[in-house]
């Protein structure tokens, strides 16, 4: 490890004590611009003046966003289901006429005109509902990360393909503008050969670092705890996890990376045409079995693909970042917005923000020339919201932007980032047959490959 590196990580564990649990508010939803019916159909298939029946399943939080957009979109809520009714209870409120469910299972089941589901739970809930729709021939929006696990990831993938559904994972910024100005520029030759990537965040901002509460509080009478938990290991309710800082258990969530990566990354798995890395490896602070490092580096090397070099992409989290460019001026800061990318070019520097936002070249006085000549725009821009994009496509046979196809992968990059983060790998280098979803050098390491679902739990619902 780098001596930076390591004052950066030792000064993170010196002021862990310090950290404060941080409660996010619940999304909003956007002004959405809404696609014409008469653009929207296809020879033999559902007529546009049909509305898609959506149901929801997490209707709180994330989930109000995403079933207000698909509502905003034309779709008809039909069905709501969420484990917290108090969480859900302006969602509840704003589509009194949907069914409200606890149980997904039962709610699928029951409600025979759905045609299309949200999936918008904590990441260890995504595979077992997402699942479950497609099992049924449902389409599936899935909120980011995709999965928990690598495994889990590929399995929707190829569910996705046998089921032939219409699927999209929640990174709205792969509808952007700026992830696809992007593509073009890198495609273009504009900074030439791209050997290596900088991406950072400013997450986590809950708790992570820390052990498993001893206390044991009441469950409010709004929740069912046994389905919260679901498909991960039972242990006694405290109000610690609920109702944002799960992401920072290995069992509910992903931590930093998982939450933002899909965002974050999601320009640099584009532009850059990549796939499976084949090794990972991280450092990081203090680690355990119960939650995520306050601060991590993970280092992914991905092989040399379409014309393109090897490349070596740098995630960073929870404060460290990378050294700064000595194309960025000195008055200028080197956090553009919360998340920030870096693409080291042979012939230049180019950054963005978070959801591939912003994209600049560097120096500035490069990008003021640069702005006059841009290279022509080849990919297709989206005039819809993320969730309007996949309503769309849902209701004429398309391909949504994010789709499993493309976001399988992208999240099985991300979480072998976190499999490089448990306590027994930190410091290994992981070298990784993507194509068989096999560490090579660490039998051990495999067991955090693939899910291991509590009793009842399963795949198969």
């Amino acid at each position: 490890m780098e001596t930076t590196e390591k004052k950066q990580i030792e000064g993170k564990a010196a002021g862990m004590s310090r950290r404060q649990f941080v409660s996010a508010a619940a999304a909003t939803a956007a002004t959405f611009t809404f696609v014409p019916r008469h653009v929207l159909g296809r020879q033999g298939n559902t007529p546009p003046s049909e509305k898609l029946n959506v149901a929801a399943i997490g209707a709180g939080g994330m989930g109000s966003g995403n079933t207000n957009a698909c509502a905003a979109a034309g779709a008809n809520i039909v069905a709501l289901c969420d484990v917290d009714w108090d969480r859900a209870s302006d969602t509840f409120k704003r589509f009194p006429n949907a069914k409200q469910y606890k149980d997904f299972r039962k709610m699928l089941d029951n409600e025979k005109s759905i045609e299309a589901v949200i999936v918008a739970t904590p990441d260890h809930f995504h595979t077992v509902a997402a699942m479950a729709a497609m099992r049924r021939g449902k389409h599936v929006y899935v909120q980011k990360p995709l999965t928990r696990l690598v495994g889990e990831a590929r399995a929707l993938t190829e569910a996705a393909r046998k089921y032939k559904v219409v699927t999209q994972m929640g990174n709205q910024g792969h509808s952007g503008d700026g992830v696809r100005d992007i593509c073009e520029w890198i495609w273009a030759g504009v900074i030439g050969d791209v050997e290596e990537v900088h991406a950072w965040t400013n997450r986590p901002v809950w708790p992570q670092g820390i052990g498993r509460p001893s206390e044991v509080h009441e469950v409010p009478s709004t929740l069912d705890w046994d389905l919260w938990i679901g498909p991960s290991p039972m242990r006694p309710f405290n109000r610690c996890y609920l109702p944002f800082n799960w992401r920072g258990w290995w069992d509910f969530g992903g931590g930093a990376l998982a939450d933002m990566a899909c965002h974050v990354l999601d320009p640099v798995f584009w532009a850059l045409k990549l796939k499976y890395p084949t090794s990972v490896e991280a450092s990081c602070t203090p680690v355990n079995e119960e939650t995520f490092p306050s601060g991590s580096i993970v280092r992914y090397q991905f092989p040399a693909r379409e014309g393109m070099p090897a490349v070596k992409v740098n995630w960073y989290d929870g404060g460290l970042k990378p050294a700064r460019p000595k194309e960025l001026e000195a008055a200028r800061p080197l956090d553009q917005a919360s998340s920030n990318v870096l693409f080291m070019g042979s012939k230049g520097v180019l950054r963005c923000g978070e959801y591939g936002d912003n994209p600049q070249l560097l120096p500035y006085d490069r990008m003021r020339e640069f702005a006059k000549n841009k290279p022509a725009q080849t990919l297709k821009r989206i005039t819809t919201s993320h969730e309007g994009n996949w309503i769309e496509a849902c209701k004429t046979g398309g391909k949504a932007t994010s789709d499993f196809e493309y976001s399988g992968p992208l999240t099985e990059m991300v979480t072998m980032g976190n499999l490089a983060i448990r306590p027994e790998n930190v410091g290994k280098r992981l070298e990784w047959d993507g194509e068989n979803m096999k560490v090579t050098n660490d039998a051990k390491a495999d067991e955090y490959v693939h899910p291991h679902y509590r009793d009842g739990w399963s795949l198969e619902m």
